[in-house]
């Protein structure tokens, strides 16, 4: 049993409201492990941010209970103070949760306070922000911005309406890329730098992608035709479309890219900077409790 009272921050809006709505089970399940919590509401990534401080401060464990940007942006400053995260699913995509097998409903993962174990695993920095899963530019940042502006009602396939939306306006654009100091151009539809290789509710850009390797695994997506690339990203979801000769995978510690126009690269489903950016992998920088 991981012992210490714990701090609970909330993003009420994740998933749609679904944090909110199980919120009540959540506070009920840490009552019968008889832990002392509190639970504060965030309604920004900056607030949260102040939160996770105040609670490592005091010497809390510092529960996330929201989507993966919400967790991203608490881990950045857990790992300031050698904190502890909790992570409590109540997105839409859970990326990160699934790439430690942390149960989807928040109600089972506040369980691993009993039965989880404490791990230490890789973030990635950009722009000053840490990131948990994937930081992308080019079709991908116009498939966030559509998926975050969009008042449809989609789940996990708002991420599929985005990328539909993407490509009908899409236009090739020149990449420039530094992995380690090894320069590398071409053209194509986007550049990814991944550390937990998972996005998008559950797609495997970087299927092999280990969170203790303190190592950033970096995706190239080469021009093709917009038919041939939808065609291959239902094979995104379980790793295939790394055989696509136009999809290309190295590894390094330091990334720098940028592109022939303007591009705002998102990490986590949120907006992290415009390019240029300068990606670095922080090895062993987060304790998370996952499971056994």
């Amino acid at each position: 049993m991981i012992d210490g009272p714990v701090c609970l921050i909330v993003n009420p809006h994740a998933g749609g409201g679904r944090a909110l709505r199980l919120l009540p089970a959540v506070e009920a399940a840490l009552r019968s492990q008889g832990r002392p919590f509190r639970v504060v509401e965030t309604m920004s990534m900056q607030h949260a941010r102040e939160l996770a401080r105040e609670a490592c401060d005091s010497g809390d464990i510092v529960a996330a209970m929201g989507g993966d940007g919400i967790v991203g942006a608490v881990a950045g400053e857990v790992r300031h103070g050698d904190g502890l995260l909790v992570v409590l699913p109540g997105g839409r995509g859970n990326d990160f949760a699934r790439k430690l097998g942390i149960p989807f409903d928040p109600v089972e993962a506040s369980k691993l306070l009993i039965s989880g174990v404490e791990r230490r695993v890789d973030l990635a920095e950009a722009n000053g922000t840490v990131y948990l899963g994937i930081l992308s530019a080019g079709i991908d940042s116009e498939v966030n911005r559509v998926a975050l502006e969009t008042r449809l009602k989609l789940g996990t396939f708002v991420y599929t309406y985005g990328v539909l939306r993407a490509i009908a306006r899409w236009k090739p654009a020149t990449w420039t890329v530094s992995v380690d100091g090894e320069p590398l151009d071409f053209p194509g539809y986007s550049v990814a730098v991944a550390n937990s290789g998972v996005f998008g509710g559950g797609m495997y850009l970087a299927p092999d992608a280990s969170l203790e390797d303190g190592k950033l695994d970096v995706v190239l997506i080469a021009q093709q035709s917009k038919l041939r690339y939808l065609r291959g990203l239902p094979r995104v979801f379980n790793g295939s479309h790394l055989k696509d000769p136009a999809i290309t995978l190295t590894q390094g510690s330091e990334i720098t890219f940028s592109a022939d126009r303007p591009f705002t690269a998102y990490a986590d489903g949120d907006p992290i900077g415009d390019l240029p950016l300068t990606v670095r992998a922080l090895p062993g920088a987060l304790r998370v409790v996952a499971p056994q």
